[in-house]
């Protein structure tokens, strides 16, 4: 399914949250209606309200595939205890330290920062359980705000360039698509979350955005 939505009055829905197949991460303080409506859309069976290092920009700051998820090391012992119960949490010393805007992934492969260090590149591939590789999307270092993959597609910055879709294609496994949301923005993984069975788009993205997000993560 796919639908449009606000968090905090804010159309950038991917900032604050984060989903893969079967959970979402959503801020502690969000309207009473919006767990539901994430649920609606992508299909999850629970959505976990909680914070990292205190703050509620989950979106920016968690990757999750169905195998683990990896947070930045500044997240507490009790915020950690949020997420056990469904995924296995890998903390990551970074200087580049959110991880949700450095890391694109879905079940089948990684990108990361192109400044990753091979210990950190290799204890995400571990922590997802999916070869990882370096790389850039439109020119980017932030791969996971400016892109936005699933099991079934992914979309990216227009800009992006033709090697870098060839990349995202091999290490997913599933072919890109040059797409905006919010009308017209480019960091399209910060507009929406999103996973194989749907997605919930900021809501200032317009009808010929939302049928290239349909088309591009195959929910149609």
């Amino acid at each position: 399914m796919l639908g449009k939505g606000m968090i905090f009055g804010n159309p950038y829905v991917g900032v604050f949250c984060s989903a893969n197949e079967n959970i979402a991460v959503i801020p502690y303080a969000t309207e009473p209606e919006f767990p539901e409506k994430v649920m609606k859309f992508l299909g999850v069976g629970e959505t976990v309200r909680m914070s990292i290092d205190g703050c509620s920009t989950l979106g920016a700051l968690v990757t999750m595939n169905s195998h683990g998820a990896v947070v930045p090391d500044t997240i507490s012992e009790d915020e950690v205890k949020k997420i056990t119960p469904h995924l296995e949490v890998t903390r990551i010393a970074q200087r580049h330290n959110a991880m949700g805007n450095n890391i694109l992934a879905n079940d089948n492969g990684a990108i990361v920062h192109p400044e990753f260090d091979d210990t950190t590149v290799k204890r995400i591939s571990k922590a997802l359980g999916v070869p990882a590789e370096r790389g850039t999307i439109a020119g980017w270092g932030t791969v996971g705000s400016s892109a936005v993959a699933t099991n079934k597609g992914a979309i990216c910055h227009p800009h992006t360039t033709a090697l870098e879709m060839e990349a995202m294609e091999r290490v997913l496994g599933v072919p890109p698509q040059l797409c905006t949301a919010n009308y017209g923005t480019g960091q399209v993984g910060a507009c929406m979350i999103a996973n194989s069975k749907g997605a919930l788009v900021g809501e200032r993205t317009t009808p010929i955005e939302l049928g290239k997000v349909e088309e591009g993560l195959h929910l149609y």
